[in-house]
């Protein structure tokens, strides 16, 4: 597997995830505010997050990394590609910004728009896809901010705490 470059932008610096970063992970994915955005919800454990790294990120079918902000280089979130697909030059996009005070502020919009170039650039991805509730509208401004068009709207695609919900899918295209 290639060594994967930092990313610098404007207001974040992304850098590929280790091992050290576990404790970060586990907590953001265990908060209700980042929780509630992921349909997977089973509590996230350290060695969930470690079996992730060696079975995922370590074969290359997952590239993932921090994203901090560049004031203070204080990790704020994850982002990261899964079930990349080389035969079609496709994956699967997905972010959170972990920490409570960083939300609002741009950095999720940034990431995306320089993860997604880094992934037609220098991983060769034609088409990057994700999908979110439909009930997440932050999430979904920031994504067509950064360029993703939706595709469709799967009603009542998930079960979650009790109710049915809606699955936005969404894609951006290579230029």
């Amino acid at each position: 597997m290639q060594e994967l470059p930092r990313i610098t932008g404007d207001r974040v610096a992304l850098r590929p995830i280790t091992d050290a970063d576990t404790d970060h992970i586990v907590a953001w994915r265990n908060t209700p505010s980042v929780m509630q955005n992921f349909i997977f919800r089973q509590t996230f454990t350290p060695e969930m997050h470690r079996n992730w790294l060696a079975t995922k990120v370590a074969t290359g079918q997952v590239v993932q990394y921090i994203i901090e902000d560049k004031a203070d280089g204080r990790p704020v979130g994850s982002v990261y590609y899964r079930d990349i697909d080389p035969a079609n030059h496709s994956a699967e996009y997905g972010i959170f910004i972990g920490e409570e005070n960083a939300r609002g502020k741009g950095f999720g919009t940034e990431t995306a728009r320089l993860f997604t170039e880094f992934g037609f650039t220098v991983l060769g991805l034609h088409r990057i896809s994700l999908r979110l509730l439909a009930e997440n509208l932050p999430a979904r401004r920031s994504y067509e901010k950064a360029g993703f068009a939706e595709e469709g709207l799967f009603r009542d695609m998930v079960l979650l705490d009790g109710r049915y919900r809606d699955v936005v899918f969404m894609a951006k295209l290579a230029p």
